[in-house]
This record gives C-alpha cells, sequence and structure tokens, in this order.
C-alpha cells in the first residue's frame, strides 16, 4: 500500500496500522524542537516514569517526567 506524503496514517502511541507484532507499542509524544525547528518523536523509557528523546539535528535532550495528574495532550514544544 502506497500512501502519498501528504495523506500518513499516524496513531498515537501505536505500532504499524496492520496490526504488525513485530513493531514496538511503546507509547510516544510528538515534540517540535525549536531549538532547530524539526519535529521528532520522543518514546516512553522502559520504566515508565518519563518521555525521553533527543533532537534530530542537535542532540539536544528532553526529559518529560510522568505525573498522577497527567495531561492528555500528545504533542508539546521545546526550546
Amino acid at each position: 500500500m502506497s500512501e502519498s506524503p501528504e495523506h500518513l496514517d499516524v496513531r498515537v502511541g501505536e505500532g504499524a496500522p496492520d496490526g504488525d507484532a513485530s513493531r514496538s507499542r511503546r507509547p510516544w509524544l510528538g515534540i517540535h524542537f525549536e531549538c532547530c525547528n524539526v519535529y521528532a518523536r520522543v518514546w516512553r523509557n522502559k520504566s515508565a516514569t518519563a518521555y525521553v528523546g533527543f533532537c534530530p539535528q542537535c542532540a539536544r535532550k528532553i526529559r518529560l517526567a510522568i505525573g498522577s495528574g497527567g495531561t492528555d495532550e500528545r504533542f508539546f514544544s521545546a526550546w
């Protein structure tokens, strides 16, 4: 199945849309890294205490702790 870049099937925190069990289903957040004006996903760590990732251009690290209150938001900006 070939999709044009304008029409992507993206499901927050899920693996492949076809149910491919070999792909990770670890939750992620979408981050706009303002340092380099790029977008990337950051993934929840294995201990489920934080979302951790890096800017894909300058490698600036981001760590978002998971709190008891939480949020339903899945997209954030980091500077």
